[in-house]
This record gives C-alpha cells, structure tokens and sequence, in this order.
C-alpha cells in the first residue's frame, strides 16, 4: 500500500477526505496547523514533506517567504495547482520525501505532517535523517501523528472515508491499538513518544523534544544545531 495515496487517494479523492472531516478532526487538523505556524518567520524557505493538494499553503505561505510542496502524487500536485491559483510565494514539485533532490542546509523549516511518517510507508529513521540533511544549523523540523486520546473520532474519520469509498471496507478484527486495516490492504499507522525518541536516538547535531498537543496530536520537534 506504499503507493495508495499516489493513485486511490489523489486529487479530488484526497480533497474528499478532509472535506468529510467531522468537527472534531477538524480541531484536530486547525491544530496541527496553527503548531506549525508558529515555528515560521517572514524570511524562512519552508519546505513542505506530502503536501498534497496544498490544503496547508494558504496559511503557510502568509506566514513564511517560500514554501516550496513536494509530493509523490502527481495528480494530487495538478489539483494543487488549481487549488492555489490565486496563491504566491511557492511551488509544488513531484519528489520523493526519502531522496530530496536538494542540496545540503536548503530550508529553514522543513515539515512532515498528517502522520506523513507513517503515511508514506518509507524507512521512518531514512526520512527524517533526509529531512535533518535539507535543514540549515538553526533551522527546525516538524513531524506529527496522531495521539491515542483521538483514537475513537480518528476510527469514526476513517469509516466515514470508507464508507464514501474512499478506502477499503475497514477490517475491525484486525484493528486495534492505533492501527487501522482495511480489506484491501490499506492500513494507517501511527508513531508514539516512545518510538519518535527511539527513530533520533544517537543522531547527532541535533536537539529534539516530543510534545502533545490538542490532545490529538504528537510532535517531534528537532532543532538543527
């Protein structure tokens, strides 16, 4: 399932996805962006990991000077493109999150959110050893993912993704303790405290600390020293 959100949940069929958001997701997602917000200044060149059709840029790109969007769905970064049409200050580019083609230090801000460390189904400790590389000494680095407190409305989101048809028929033998499994092969993971401290152990050069927020939301914040 490492390319499901590539083809099956792209374009439009992402953008349905939050758009059935019920009202405490969408808390969840306000509050996962207005975090992220706040570690921005007006002169950063913000790099953004799964940006999607770009639902986040709108608020991105009035706090920062360029927020560049990379994304392994093409037809996500088309519907993007339309999305923000009346939008400056970025760029969205087709790449892959765990071989950046840019040079060493490029951002000031680089962020992986909506559980992109689990939704992208690539080497967790890979991807943010990339995302560390791309970000400038000073710089920070954002990774999110669901807390547990969020578990019931989370499941609640995802039956109603599947019911639209979205994702596959949800499999509830299967799921349990964070993890969602559909029929199809589709499963939604999650990534803890306890594992976001063990993916940074011994990485040196850094200054990382977990913290939950929302009582929805986990954060790795890691300080490029």
């Amino acid at each position: 399932m490492k390319h499901y959100y590539e083809k099956k949940l792209a374009s439009n069929r992402l953008k349905q996805v939050y758009d059935l958001a019920p009202p405490r997701i969408r808390q969840y997602l306000k509050a996962e962006t207005d975090f992220a917000i706040r570690h921005l200044k007006p002169d950063n060149l913000v790099l953004d990991l799964g940006c999607g059709y770009g639902r986040q840029f709108p608020e991105l790109c009035r706090k920062a000077r360029f927020v560049v969007g990379i994304d392994s769905s093409g037809e996500s970064l088309a519907l993007g493109q339309e999305f923000l049409r009346d939008l400056s200050g970025f760029v969205l580019i087709q790449m892959n999150a765990q071989k950046l083609l840019f040079p060493d230090e490029a951002f000031d801000v680089v962020l992986c959110l909506q559980n992109g460390i689990s939704a992208f189904h690539v080497d967790m400790r890979k991807l943010i050893l990339e995302a560390i590389r791309v970000t400038r000494k000073g710089g920070i680095i954002l990774f999110s993912s669901y807390s547990g407190k969020l578990w019931k409305e989370r499941l609640k989101w995802f039956q109603l993704q599947s019911d639209a048809g979205l994702l596959g028929i949800i499999d509830y033998e299967k799921t349990r303790n964070g993890k969602i499994v559909c029929e199809d092969g589709f499963t939604a993971t999650t990534v803890d405290d306890k594992k976001f401290h063990q993916l940074i152990s011994g990485i040196s050069g850094i200054h990382a600390s977990v913290t939950e927020i929302d009582e929805s939301i986990i954060f790795l914040k890691i300080l490029r020293q």
